[in-house]
């Protein structure tokens, strides 16, 4: 895999009409962008690279699937870039259907260059977005594993609003003895306050069992 940050982002096109793919990789590559054309969607699953930031303008009808099946395939195959479809005018529900399953943006053929850069742009933001997210979610996650198997309890009764007797209680624990294993949790989760945890367990989705 390519590290993100060693590469500019990639503005992946997949239609099999090779006029168009070559319309946009010059649109694309005229304003400083690195486009990547594809044929089919195969082309594109058999060639991406998802650590590399970036997102995809698709033709809603392909050869052999659909914008809204290929979408699906996405999903499958753990890529998680924006989707910006390209539709003919007989296509638009399907396109609209593809935008309820999370496109960026749906633009009916012909359309103006600045319509789909605009496009592209929003897309483009969107990935960077996601990346940060997940990039702070899996930081949090990390830090969890470093806890033990009582401060992973400790916090998940604190996060779900417990007090320190209530936990105590609950775990056959003595009050001070929580303190410790909360304490604890806090700093190795990076927690400044109570509220940072809670935050931390509702990106983990901790719920009490």
């Amino acid at each position: 895999m390519a590290e993100a940050a060693s590469v500019p982002p990639i503005v992946h096109v997949v239609d099999d009409d090779e006029s168009l793919r070559d319309a946009l990789g010059s649109l694309f590559r005229s304003v400083g962008l690195t486009p990547r054309l594809y044929g089919s969607a195969k082309e594109f699953l058999d060639g991406v690279d998802p650590a590399v930031p970036g997102c995809i303008v698709l033709d809603i009808r392909l050869p052999g699937t659909s914008g809204l099946d290929f979408q699906v395939q996405l999903a499958e195959n753990g890529i998680g870039m924006p989707v910006i479809l390209m539709t003919g005018h007989g296509d638009i529900p399907m396109s609209v259907r593809g935008m309820k399953a999370g496109a960026v943006d749906f633009l009916a053929k012909p359309f103006r260059d600045q319509d789909m850069l605009d496009a592209v742009a929003v897309a483009m933001e969107r990935d960077a977005k996601r990346r940060a997210e997940e990039g702070g979610t899996a930081t949090i996650k990390h830090r969890f594993e470093t806890l033990s198997p009582r401060e992973r309890q400790v916090m998940t009764l604190v996060t779900a609003g417990k007090m320190n007797k209530q936990v105590a209680g609950d775990l056959a624990l003595s009050e001070v003895t929580v303190k410790i294993h909360r304490g604890s949790a806090m700093r190795k989760m990076g927690a400044r306050t109570l509220a940072d945890l809670v935050r931390m367990a509702d990106t983990l989705s901790l719920r009490q069992a």
